[in-house]
């Protein structure tokens, strides 16, 4: 455990050396193929560090962090687009903690870089009908890291749905916490990671609107647009989309499938990038209905989100899950994460009777 950690802070380390060279050198090189020139190295050294660590959440935490989303972030910097470029005076902490953290920045016009006044917000903005507020998202996720060592008594098909819940929860509380740390350090104002996905009402708004808003905004920029733009003469401007939507899903299928051979190191079976070219099929089918009913059939939210969510679940449980499962890195993370949990309550257990040994000293002794 103590070589993973020394690893992990060379690691750190190294991405930060990359970071201050991408700000202070490649920023002041202009834009377009020589920036993206100047920027390879770094391309290559993101998508390297992963292969120095062997723990899976750290492997996991890298490869997702700066292997993908911080390659991604860098692409578009180099044509002095997305959130790296989006305000011409940003200091070197605004640009690491934005290469670095999955976050994505509520702008306003005239100061991108500032929270966005009261006044200026939407008022009208209905509440969530039942928001899983960040520590109820902790305690679900203590409670199934919990049950996972009685899996071996619940049926195979609810571990899965377990497990699907466990990559939600997982990810959600990543990226909350990356939200929570940028609030406490800086006056960036960020979108929340994700929209109550388990209320979306259909393939479009599940993985457009609400599920995991950073990734989808990424692939938005780097995929969907140029794609579409590249379309919008061939098939012009009602159906470039289409092909721009399949694009994204692949190559976040790819991207997925990059990311497990990270945690792996097992050869891929593509299984997971056969779940994001249906996913995307199925949004290409959505659209497709929708333009020929054009609104005169429609069910009720809560009909079409439990067939959402129970088709995105079901397929990931035919799909997503079965390539981890049979390397066991599922159990291997779980065991992470019950270590750490009991590595918690130890320091909290510490830090209590250090309260208290410190409170008996200044009640006998007055120190």
């Amino acid at each position: 455990m103590e070589g993973e950690m020394n690893k992990f802070v060379k690691v750190c380390l190294s991405i930060l050396a990359s970071l201050c060279y991408c700000h202070f050198l490649a920023s002041k090189i202009s834009t377009g193929k020589l920036r993206l020139i100047s920027l390879l190295p770094i391309f290559f050294l993101f998508a390297i560090l992963p292969f120095y660590l062997s723990q899976v959440f750290p492997t996991g935490l890298i490869a997702l962090l700066f292997s993908w989303l911080g390659n991604f972030k860098l692409l578009l910097f180099a044509f002095d687009k997305g959130p790296l470029s989006n305000h011409p005076q940003r200091s070197l902490f605004h640009f690491i903690i934005i290469a670095s953290l999955p976050i994505k920045i509520k702008e306003n016009k005239k100061h991108p870089f500032l929270k966005t006044p009261q006044i200026h917000q939407n008022s009208s903005k209905k509440d969530p009908k039942l928001p899983l507020n960040w520590p109820t998202k902790v305690l679900l996720f203590a409670i199934l890291a919990g049950v996972h060592g009685y899996k071996q008594k619940v049926h195979p098909k609810i571990v899965l749905l377990l497990y699907s819940c466990f990559v939600y929860l997982s990810i959600d509380i990543l990226f909350g916490i990356a939200v929570g740390v940028v609030h406490a350090t800086s006056e960036l104002e960020l979108e929340p990671p994700s929209d109550e996905p388990y209320f979306s009402t259909s393939l479009q708004d599940f993985w457009g609107k609400r599920w995991n808003l950073t990734v989808s905004y990424l692939l938005r920029h780097t995929v969907y647009k140029p794609v579409r733009s590249f379309f919008d003469d061939v098939l012009g401007p009602n159906w470039a989309p289409l092909p721009a939507v399949l694009a994204a899903f692949l190559v976040s299928g790819l991207m997925h499938e990059l990311l497990f051979y990270y945690i792996t190191r097992v050869s891929p079976t593509w299984e997971v990038t056969w779940y994001f070219v249906l996913q995307g099929a199925c949004v290409f089918v959505e659209f497709g209905v929708k333009r020929v009913f054009s609104g005169r059939v429609r069910l009720h939210s809560a009909i079409s989100a439990a067939l959402t969510v129970g088709f995105v679940v079901g397929t990931a449980m035919w799909l997503f899950f079965p390539p981890l499962l049979k390397t066991g890195v599922v159990e291997k993370a779980i065991e992470e994460c019950e270590t750490l949990l009991d590595f918690s309550k130890v320091l909290s257990e510490v830090k209590k009777n250090y309260i208290i040994k410190i409170c008996i000293l200044k009640y006998f002794y007055g120190v």
